[in-house]
């Protein structure tokens, strides 16, 4: 039994004992298997290394040949950019041969703007071999520039007349005509590419000029013509009247044409080419108004007594269209204040030129009426200055810019003013109908010191003088008392509210009017009053000059006052006497 079991212990540790020695021989061909994997490993890793050294430079000479092959790529597709136009030459060519009418005007500018693009990229190739290309190219964009330039100033003059009667538009206040919007788009699509393209000045704007500028010259001629024409007199003692001369029909016109002009030019050109084409359209007929002035004025000169009125009319008229085109286009005011330049210099020499032409006519007098009756020099004097109310806004201008007392020397009349005058070239707080009364009341202190001395020395006698002199103050005074003539079959009744009634139905000028024939009267009056009792006579004498004064001059002054004293609202300024005052100053006379 222990044999047994000592047997089968034994077959079990041999048994285990040769497993032992399997693990153990397996051990070692997995040592041996390591040994030979990790050595091949190192040959391997060695390997790898060899070919990273050897690959690394054959990659960046790939890279490099890549680079070069796409480089050669760009510069093909830049050769077949630049043989393109070569290419399409006689394409563009047969556009431009054509011109804008039958290409038709997009086609036709589309046409020149590749031929500029295409010069363009040639010349930044500088390319020996696009030399012959670059010159046909050119020759084209030129051919076609002239062709444009040409059909634009066919185009133009096709739709501009000769001239039109201004008359039609100036009598019914109506707008002068424009070009047609079809035809303004076209000019404009025009310019659009020429203005882009001009190396110096639009070559448009002088075609414009020469067209349209002839245009208005011819329409406004006749206009020209009539201002020179309707100045010659049929009698030499003919004095001026307001509105008789053709120069305000014929500003008004121009005001109309340049103004329909200018709105022309605005849609047709790009702002910055505004000023230079309007001033260049406008030039012949400003030319041509410039030497109708000089006209004018060479006539004024020659009649200076009787058409003075003129130079006046023709200040305010110029003065009104120069500011009415500023006001619309910003532009002409110094050319037109050039053209005016004359006659406003002869209206300001006219003012001290007729002071002194009342003395002189006083001074040549060698006799006067021996009744003591009043001269004609008194009525003809009185005469121009209640005319010259009728011209009161411009001789308030020119007053301004002579300042007051300025009539008095020659040489500050003569003083140059170049512009038509502005707030800055004289005082703002002047006021110029304030200085005309005060040459108003230099002229009759003028006449009255000047028939005074002459009656003095011819005038036998203080009675036959002072009657003279009396008569004389109260024609004068009487001259300054015709009523403003308004609409009689409206006139209400007679009272406390006639005169605010009668002044609402007036307009500024007459209001100005009214005005200065209260100041002027003042200044009459007062003068006859205090020469009057300056005077030595007899009692009774005296009390029939004075009841003869008062009967001529207090109706004239009630039937005024009436109707206008209520042109200051009470204030005194301008209404020196209400009746009961004046009546007393008469009494006073006796």
């Amino acid at each position: 039994m222990a044999v047994g079991l000592s047997n089968g212990r034994h077959a079990a540790d041999e048994e285990a004992r040769a497993e032992v020695d399997v693990l153990n021989s397996r051990l070692e061909k997995t040592t041996q298997l390591t040994k030979k994997i990790q050595a091949c490993l190192g040959r391997l890793e060695a390997t790898g290394k060899s070919v990273r050294d050897v690959s690394g430079p054959i990659t960046g000479e790939t890279k490099k040949l890549q680079t070069l092959g796409n480089n050669i790529d760009a510069v093909i597709a830049a050769i077949e950019r630049l043989r393109q136009p070569a290419d399409s030459k006689n394409d563009e060519e047969a556009i431009i041969r054509q011109g804008p009418e039958k290409a038709g005007l997009s086609n036709y500018l589309n046409s020149i703007k590749r031929l500029n693009k295409a010069l363009e990229n040639m010349k930044s190739s500088n390319l020996r071999a696009n030399q012959q290309t670059m010159s046909d190219l050119q020759r084209l964009i030129k051919t076609g520039n002239t062709q444009l330039e040409n059909s634009f100033d066919k185009m133009l003059r096709a739709e501009t007349p000769r001239s039109i009667e201004p008359l039609q538009y100036t009598t019914k206040n109506t707008p002068f005509p424009l070009l047609t919007q079809d035809k303004i788009s076209r000019l404009s699509l025009m310019n659009s590419y020429v203005s882009g393209n001009s190396v110096s000045e639009n070559p448009l704007i002088k075609i414009y000029a020469d067209v349209r500028g002839q245009y208005l010259s011819q329409t406004l001629i006749n206009l020209a013509y009539a201002s020179v024409n309707t100045a010659k007199k049929k009698s030499p003692d003919a004095i001026y009247r307001a509105g008789t001369n053709g120069i305000g029909m014929y500003a008004q016109a121009m005001e109309g044409l340049f103004v329909a002009e200018y709105d022309n030019i605005c849609n047709i050109f790009m702002r910055q080419d505004w000023p230079p084409a309007f001033q260049m359209t406008c030039q012949a007929p400003l030319a041509e108004l410039a030497r109708t002035v000089r006209e004018l004025n060479n006539h004024i000169k020659a009649h200076l007594n009787t058409d003075c009125y003129l130079a006046y009319e023709v200040t305010e008229i110029m003065s009104n269209l120069s500011n009415n085109i500023e006001e619309r286009t910003g532009e002409l005011k110094t050319t037109l204040a050039a053209a005016l330049k004359p006659v406003r210099e002869t209206a300001k020499l006219s003012l001290a030129e007729l002071l002194e032409e009342t003395k002189r006519r006083v001074g040549g007098m060698q006799v006067l009426p021996s009744d003591g009756s009043p001269v004609p020099v008194v009525s003809e004097t009185m005469q121009r200055l209640q005319t010259m109310i009728d011209f009161l806004r411009p001789i308030s201008s020119i007053m301004i810019s002579l300042g007051d007392g300025g009539w008095k020397s020659a040489a500050a009349a003569n003083s140059s003013m170049d512009g038509i005058p502005s707030l800055d070239s004289f005082d703002i707080g002047a006021d110029g109908k304030e200085i005309f009364s005060h040459y108003c009341i230099d002229t009759i202190d003028a006449l009255m010191s000047a028939l005074e001395q002459k009656s003095r020395a011819l005038l036998k006698g203080k009675s036959v003088w002072g009657v003279f002199y009396t008569e004389t103050c109260r024609d004068v005074s009487m001259h300054l008392l015709d009523a403003i003539h308004t609409n009689r079959s409206q006139r209400p009744a007679s009272g406390s509210s006639e005169s605010t009634s009668i002044l609402k139905g007036l307009s500024s000028k007459d209001k100005d009017n009214i005005k200065s024939k209260f100041q002027l009267f003042n200044a009459s009056f007062d003068e006859l009053v205090a020469r009057h009792k300056t005077y030595s006579m007899e009692r009774e004498v005296r009390s029939l000059f004075a009841k003869d004064v008062q009967q001529m001059l207090e109706p004239l002054y009630n039937r005024f006052w009436d109707r206008y004293h209520e042109i200051d609202k009470g204030k005194g300024k301008y209404v020196k006497y209400d009746k009961s005052s004046i009546a007393a100053v008469f009494l006073s006379l006796y």
